[in-house]
C-alpha cells in the first residue's frame, strides 16, 4: 500500500508539505561536510578544531564514582519525575555559594531540568499564544526562539554590536512589539561572544520587565566560567529580579558534564510551577543517580575553577596569536569562546563577503575549524575547548595554529 499521503500530514511549523523536499543544510552541518573534505584532501594534516562548542575533559572523577555508585542502587532505578529533594538543595546552596544568591526555597523555587535545551524549549508552551512575541538577542541559542514559532509566536531579534559592549538595546524596541512581547532572552556570559553582563544591565533589565510585564528568561549555563578580576554574577543577586524572571543553570559546561544532560532552573515560583507542569506532560525526569552525581559537583564549585583556569590560561594563548596574525582580539571575560571579526580579504587570495566563506577558507586551506556567524555582522567563534592534554600539548597546538594562519597575509 503507498504511504505517499504522509506527505501531506506533516505540521505547518516542520514545512508542511514541504517538509524535506527542498534541503536546508544548517550551518554545522555545513561545517561537519567541509571537515570531511578538508581531511580528506589533507589526510596527513591533523584537524584543529576551535569550533567546537562543549568541553574537552571528562567530567571530575569524583563525580563519575557518584554516579557509577548511585546507578547500582534499585532505589535509583524508578522514575524521577520533577526531580529529587536534594538535587534542589544542592542547588540553592550553589546559588548561595558562587553567586550570593540567598533567597531561594529549594522547594518551590527550583527544579531540575535535562539540561537548559529542554527547558528552553519547554518555556514556550506555557506562555506563548498565536501572535506573542518573543525578545531574542541576535546572534543567541536559538531553541527559545525556534519552539516561540512552533506555537504561533513570533521572534524580535536584538542586535548584539561591539560598540555596546555587546548587550542589547532594550530603548529600542518600540510600544507595538512591547504590547505584544513576553518573553525576553539572556544569555551571559554569552554564546558566542564571551561577552559579560553587569550588574547595571540586569537592573535595568529588571525595571524594563516590569514597566512592559515581560519575564525574563536568563540562560546561564556559563555563568561559573569567568576570568580574571570578574566574579560569577547571576540574573536573580539582582534585587526585584526573582519578581519577574528565572534562570536555567546547567551541569554541561561548567563541570564537564555536556551529555549527562542534567541542569535546574531557579527564580519566580510562579515560573517555576508551571515548567514543571509542562515538564510533567513530556519527560518523566533525569536518572536519579545523574541526579545524585549532579548534587555532588554543585557542592564542590572548586572543579569550575580548575576549568575555569584552563580555559583562562588557553585563551591567552589563543588571543595572542590572533593578534600576531594581524586579527583585532580581546580576551573576553567568560564562556570559552573568543569571537572576533573576519578579514576582508587573503593578499593575492580570496575576498570574504561572509563569515561562513571566511570560515570554510580556514578548514580547506588550514584544516582549523571555526564557527561563523553573519548576525550582527561578520565574525566567526572560536573556542579554546580544543582537544590537548596539558600545559605542553596546548602549546604545541598554539603554535601549529600560529604556523597555519602564518603562510596567510589577511587584509583586514
Amino acid at each position: 500500500m503507498s504511504a505517499d499521503y504522509i506527505q501531506q500530514l506533516f505540521a505547518d511549523r516542520l514545512g508542511g508539505p514541504q517538509f524535506g523536499l527542498k534541503e536546508e543544510i544548517y550551518k554545522f552541518e555545513k561545517i561537519k561536510r567541509i571537515k570531511k573534505e578538508a581531511l580528506q584532501a589533507n589526510p596527513h594534516m591533523e584537524l584543529i578544531d576551535l569550533g567546537v562548542g562543549e568541553p574537552d575533559a571528562m567530567a571530575d572523577e569524583a563525580v563519575v564514582e557518584i554516579l557509577a555508585e548511585e546507578a547500582k542502587k534499585p532505589e535509583n532505578r524508578m522514575y524521577a519525575d520533577n526531580g529529587i529533594v536534594e538535587l534542589k538543595h544542592a542547588a540553592a546552596k550553589y546559588m548561595k555559594h558562587v553567586f550570593g544568591v540567598y533567597d531561594l526555597d529549594p522547594e518551590t523555587e527550583i527544579n531540575h531540568s535535562i539540561g537548559s535545551k529542554s527547558a528552553l524549549a519547554m518555556l514556550p508552551a506555557a506562555f506563548i499564544n498565536s501572535g506573542d512575541i518573543t525578545l531574542m538577542p541576535s546572534p543567541s541559542y536559538p531553541i527559545l526562539g525556534t519552539h516561540t514559532e512552533y506555537y504561533g509566536g513570533e521572534i524580535v531579534h536584538l542586535p548584539l554590536l561591539e560598540s555596546n559592549s555587546y548587550l542589547p538595546k532594550l530603548d529600542s524596541l518600540n510600544e507595538g512589539i512591547l504590547k505584544k512581547a513576553k518573553l525576553l532572552y539572556l544569555n551571559y556570559p554569552n554564546n558566542p561572544t564571551g561577552a559579560v553582563a553587569t550588574v547595571e544591565f540586569f537592573e535595568e533589565v529588571v525595571q524594563f520587565a516590569k514597566k512592559n510585564q515581560l519575564i525574563v528568561v536568563h540562560d546561564a549555563s556559563y555563568a561559573a566560567l569567568v576570568f580574571d578580576d570578574e566574579k560569577p554574577l547571576s540574573f536573580l543577586s539582582v534585587p526585584g529580579a526573582k519578581e519577574i524572571g528565572i534562570e536555567l543553570h546547567s551541569l554541561s559546561k561548567s563541570f564537564n558534564m555536556t551529555g549527562w544532560r542534567i541542569g535546574f532552573m531557579a527564580g519566580n515560583s510562579k515560573l517555576v510551577k508551571v515548567i514543571k507542569a509542562v515538564k510533567d506532560t513530556i519527560d518523566s525526569g533525569q536518572f536519579i543517580a545523574i541526579q545524585k552525581a549532579a548534587a555532588f559537583a554543585l557542592s564542590h564549585p572548586e572543579i569550575t575553577e580548575q576549568t575555569v583556569a584552563k580555559y583562562s590560561r588557553r585563551h591567552n594563548l589563543l588571543e595572542k596569536v590572533l593578534r600576531e596574525c594581524g586579527f583585532t582580539v580581546k580576551k573576553p571575560k567568560g564562556s570559552f569562546f573568543l569571537y572576533t571579526k573576519i578579514p576582508k580579504a587573503v593578499a593575492s587570495g580570496p575576498h570574504f563577503q561572509s563569515a561562513e566563506e571566511f570560515s570554510q577558507y580556514l578548514l580547506r586551506e588550514h584544516l582549523i575549524s571555526s564557527v561563523p556567524w553573519d548576525d550582527a555582522g561578520h565574525y566567526v567563534r572560536f573556542s579554546v575547548t580544543f582537544q590537548a592534554k596539558g600545559v605542553k600539548e596546548e602549546q604545541r597546538v598554539i603554535t601549529e595554529i600560529k604556523a597555519r594562519l602564518s603562510t596567510s597575509k589577511f587584509i583586514f
